[in-house]
């Protein structure tokens, strides 16, 4: 699908303008107090329940028309404001399980249930609150200045995000067919390295392909005394975590970007027990397919050849849920940073590097959908030069993570506003 715009690189979004400091003062106490409450109640993938139904409230009452319970816990809000384009703002809704360590007087205190029945705490350790915060900031100015845009926009609330499952739930329950399709898709994504003030972008690939594999590799129990009548599978498991490492850096070309990290290895139950099995938990990331194929058969050859070397059973290899690779359309990505130039200068629009990390956003340009993810610099200026001197700065999902998100969210809605306008080519 086309989008708008070979002119409107030549477009000044000048409405952004008009979105001025008096507008933002206004509603920037409601918003701020929105952001404090999200913190402070963080809920877990597909649990999102309260953080949804407050938000369709928050939409409904600006007048937009809201369906809730899309792919579970999705919200899906469109504003209608006559002929013209149809453009998607997304926001994820979910949290980690990790327990809050920020000392803010806000932090959450929120406590859940693991799948194995351990108590864990909850927080929005990666800027979910924020990215909520600034797309009802942007619904509320889209709703409050119906001349400034025409066409539809489509708010979509996603869950499960840190799962990867929210995205294709939403596309499964009609999320491009029960609304208007849009003709292109914007996200923001928080940054724990840039100041606040400051909004990253880069065209082409941002984020990577990511496969889970579960590997289980088997052997013969015994005695520790008598390994020699065993098969040992915590040794196979361990020759296995090696031999995966050669795959990178002798199978692929050095200059394609792709990981292969074992995140997670579990076997036997005591000092002087040889056990009969061990679990590997492994995610594979990439930027191209053809490369991602190449990982994942290396990995079921190598993991097969362990296993006949030491004359054991072949191994169990299952494949979780697969990411694909985000990556922002090139024509969208120049035409939202002119629109983000003309906002807030050529000074505060940075190259951002790639990404090995995932985002499920990216299933989007899977159903020819054009868009483009930026990120929003978080971290007051002062306060990330002190802890970058100090070799302490917190990345995102670190229990110690949060924004200075009084300058963040004010940047966070300005900069939807201005991509908005410029991917529809507004002046």
């Amino acid at each position: 699908m086309r989008v708008l715009l070979s002119t409107a690189l030549l477009l000044v979004p000048s409405v952004v303008a008009a979105q001025d400091d008096a507008w933002f003062t206004k509603n920037a106490p409601g918003l701020e107090a929105l952001y404090r409450h999200l913190h402070q109640h963080p809920e877990l993938s597909f649990h999102e329940r309260a953080t949804a139904a407050r938000l369709a409230a928050d939409l409904r009452a600006l007048g937009l028309d809201v369906t809730e319970n899309v792919g579970g816990t999705g919200v899906v809000a469109v504003l209608r404001r006559g002929d013209g384009p149809v453009g998607l703002l997304r926001a994820d809704m979910d949290a980690l399980p990790i327990a809050e360590e920020t000392g803010l007087p806000y932090a959450s205190t929120v406590r859940a249930e693991s799948a194995d029945g351990r108590a864990i705490g909850v927080m929005h350790a990666c800027g979910h609150d924020l990215h909520m915060a600034c797309l009802l900031g942007a619904a509320t100015w889209f709703a409050q200045n119906p001349d400034a845009f025409a066409g539809t926009l489509v708010f979509q609330l996603q869950p499960a995000e840190e799962r990867s499952g929210g995205m294709k739930a939403m596309l499964k329950d009609g999320l491009l067919t029960r609304f208007p399709r849009p003709q292109w898709a914007l996200a923001l994504h928080t940054s724990h390295d840039l100041p606040t003030g400051v909004v990253g972008l880069r065209p082409g690939f941002a984020m990577a392909n990511v496969d889970s594999v579960d590997i289980t590799v088997f052997g013969k129990g015994g005695h520790g005394a008598w390994p020699h009548l065993t098969i040992d599978p915590i040794v196979q498991a361990s020759q296995l975590v090696l031999d995966l490492q050669t795959i990178v850096s002798r199978e692929i070309d050095p200059v394609e970007p792709c990981v292969i990290t074992v995140g997670s290895i579990h076997g036997g139950s005591k000092h002087n027990i040889i056990p009969d099995q061990c679990q590997l938990q492994v995610t594979v990331r990439s930027y191209t397919m053809p490369v991602r194929e190449r990982l994942l058969a290396a990995i079921q050859r190598k993991a097969a050849a362990v296993a006949q070397s030491y004359g054991a059973p072949a191994p169990k290899i299952e494949f979780g849920e697969f990411t694909p690779a985000l990556q922002n359309h090139a024509e969208l990505s120049a035409v939202v940073r002119a629109g983000l130039v003309a906002a807030f200068g050529e000074a505060k629009v940075v190259e951002v590097a790639p990404a090995m990390g995932a985002e499920d956003f990216g299933k989007l340009r899977d159903e020819n959908v054009p868009l483009c993810m930026f990120r929003l610099g978080t971290v007051a200026p002062e306060r990330l030069a002190k802890l970058q001197a100090a070799g302490e700065l917190p990345a995102l999902h670190s229990a110690k993570y949060y924004p200075d998100y009084e300058e963040a969210l004010r940047v966070g809605v300005r900069a939807f506003v201005a991509a908005v306008h410029a991917a529809a080519g507004k002046n």
